[in-house]
């Protein structure tokens, strides 16, 4: 277990220096038009400035790849958090610069620095500390509440943590962190894993890992017809790689074994026209004609998914199981969401791990509908694979 803000004694006048992402969506005038990681950030900046600490904030905006380029300026984002905060937040408008605008700062005051990515070091991948030391003279202590670039080795998500002591997580990074380990490691049982999404390539490490702990494994999406491919189906134009044929067979070998429950959809949704404009109809999911893709779980799957859901103690999801963008091709994920949702509120704990299906549990569902909606893509995926994420490594151990 890593130490959290809670666990921190007295902090009133010091100065706490806070990595969080607020990599957030702005149209073309600077607004900020999806600010759900904003409103995630506020409980564990409030708690610091209840507690009269100094608050400076680290942040990243886009991928502006070391150059100072006025489209990645976090600058709005300071003034949007302004409404959601009541006050002025203090904008620093660069890490050179930044040492009088701290000097200054009131106990409970917020500032935010210029995005860290316009710095080079940031992102660089070799030990020079020099831009580490540089952020380290801003803060007393050091918290990490961005659980979405803590699979990042970076210098403000890992470097830093290293030389400002203590280093500690954030409430945000602390209920990513309980949330799912306990799901992951303490589940109750039976434990069903939904992994969908394109490509086996990209899930193989969260299928290996999810076998080891699951009782059912619901696999969907695009990456479902390799594996009927590899049992001889036919799979007409559908999405598949055949790199991993023999993966698919092997992930198929090592549930048997364990004695882990594989449940494949049986019917799709297929089309002639991705667009959806064109001719889509049911089909068994091994016999999908020439010309059409599969994009969506039919009817049969769904009840079959849901029916193993409702009985579900302990839910992770991690990928939809169809083409959701398209509203035509959306049935299928919602089906699982609202059997997910049920699950939960008889009592099952529910975790939406991170990306696709964190965009999809949002337009079908609210995000209080689940026991957690993971903040991070990357990070999540990455945890559930059962990587070290260098932005919890660096923390210290209770």
């Amino acid at each position: 277990m890593k130490k959290s803000i809670k666990d921190l004694g007295d902090i009133k006048g010091k100065r706490a220096l806070v990595r969080v992402d607020i990599n957030v969506p702005l149209d073309e005038n600077k607004n900020v038009t999806d600010d759900t990681r904003i409103q995630a950030i506020v409980p564990t900046v409030n708690f610091l400035k209840e507690k009269g600490a100094k608050i400076i904030l680290m942040a990243h905006l886009g991928r502006p790849k070391g150059e100072r380029k006025p489209e990645f300026s976090l600058e709005p984002v300071a003034k949007y958090m302004a409404k959601v905060f009541g006050e002025e937040i203090v904008f620093i408008p660069s890490v050179e610069e930044a040492a009088p605008y701290v000097e200054k700062l009131q106990d409970g005051q917020i500032a935010l620095l210029e995005n860290i990515r316009y710095y080079k070091a940031e992102e660089a991948k070799d030990d020079d500390m020099t831009f580490a030391e540089e952020l380290a003279k801003l803060g007393d202590f050091y918290v990490n509440d961005a659980f979405g670039a803590a699979h990042r080795n970076h210098t403000s998500t890992a470097k830093v943590a290293k030389l400002v002591k203590p280093a500690v997580s954030g409430l945000l990074m602390e209920k990513e962190l309980r949330c799912l380990s306990q799901a992951l490691d303490n589940p109750t049982r039976p434990f069903t894993a939904v992994v969908g999404g394109a490509k086996v390539s990209s899930k193989i490490g969260v299928l290996e890992n999810l076998i080891d702990k699951v009782d059912n494994l619901i696999i969907g999406g695009g990456m479902a017809y390799t594996f009927v491919k590899a049992n001889g189906g036919k799979i007409g134009n559908s999405i598949c790689e055949d790199d991993q044929l023999d993966v698919a067979k092997a992930i198929e070998k090592k549930a048997a074994d364990k004695g882990v429950k594989l449940v494949m959809a049986t019917d799709v949704l297929v089309t002639d026209d991705f667009s959806g404009n064109g001719t889509n109809k049911f089909v068994a999911i091994n016999e999908i004609p020439d010309g059409f893709e599969g994009v969506d779980a039919g009817p049969e799957s769904r009840k079959a998914f849901a029916e193993v859901l409702k009985s579900s103690k302990t839910i992770l999801m991690n990928g939809p199981v169809g083409a959701f963008e398209n509203p035509k091709f959306a049935d299928g994920t919602k089906a699982v969401l609202e059997a997910i949702v049920e699950a939960t509120k008889n009592g099952a704990t529910s975790v939406i791990g991170g990306g696709d299906s964190v965009s999809a549990a949002k337009k079908f569902c609210k995000a209080e509908d689940f026991t957690h909606v993971s903040t991070g893509g990357g990070a999540s995926l990455e945890f559930i694979e059962g990587k070290v994420l260098p932005g919890v490594a660096a923390l210290d151990e209770k």
